[in-house]
């Protein structure tokens, strides 16, 4: 983990009964006599400034992270030394799941946003999960929702013509409100498959023919009618 900075250390209990975000919680099928029970296991609470790094790739594999605000984006560098921005997380998300296979962690995640996680440690998870067999069962409905994602991403931002990828993009982006936060040109670039010049070349396209909008510093809004056409959604 790298340039985190460390808010503080709660209890499981704690944690999962006032989330915000219970609804979508690694632990939300878990009992208040549960939650007590495992009360005592500490996790962490972490906030992470835009570009600040979570954990990178290749590091020993010691916990979970739960999303609950913000968006971090998981990148993979490859053996010829380039960038691929493999897939976006929001408030929700579990990643680092692979952890609990004994793996290294398999990207770098980097917030986009401020952002705030609870880091699990693996040996808590594996705990909870032998003596609550729910929690087995949330953890394979992140894995499914993760792989989910992943096909998505393959199918949708992979395929078709720069101007196709960066309209499926923003509709992406523009899913969970009225307004989103433009990301960089060079992290679109690394999600897409396309130069930084392309990047920029498209989405200026698309602000004068009004489909891109701004609406404050860095937010925008998109007509998703039109996107939805450019991009054959």
């Amino acid at each position: 983990m790298d340039q985190a900075r460390f808010d503080g250390a709660t209890d499981l209990g704690q944690a999962c009964r006032f989330c915000l975000r219970r609804g979508a919680a690694l632990f939300r099928d878990l009992t208040d006599e549960e939650l007590t029970r495992f009360g005592q296991m500490q996790i962490a609470d972490l906030g992470f400034l835009p570009g600040e790094v979570l954990y990178r790739q290749g590091d020993p594999g010691q916990a979970v992270y739960m999303i609950r605000d913000g968006m971090v984006k998981l990148e993979q560098f490859l053996p010829d030394g380039s960038q691929r921005i493999v897939r976006l997380a929001r408030g929700g998300a579990a990643i680092a799941l692979e952890v609990l296979l004994d793996g290294d962690c398999e990207h770098q995640a980097v917030a986009l946003q401020p952002t705030r996680v609870c880091r699990l440690p693996r040996e808590v998870l594996l705990r909870i999960e032998g003596e609550t067999p729910r929690l087995h069962r949330q953890l394979m409905a992140f894995w499914h929702a993760s792989v989910s994602e992943a096909d998505t991403w393959l199918t949708l931002l992979s395929t078709g013509s720069a101007r196709t990828r960066v309209a499926r993009l923003l509709l992406l982006l523009s899913e969970e409100g009225e307004s989103f936060e433009m990301l960089s040109r060079e992290d679109i670039g690394a999600m897409l498959g396309i130069t930084t010049e392309t990047a920029s070349r498209t989405v200026a396209e698309f602000r004068r023919a009004g489909t891109l909008r701004p609406v404050g510093v860095r937010r925008f809004a998109v007509d998703r009618g039109a996107l939805a056409g450019i991009s054959g959604t």
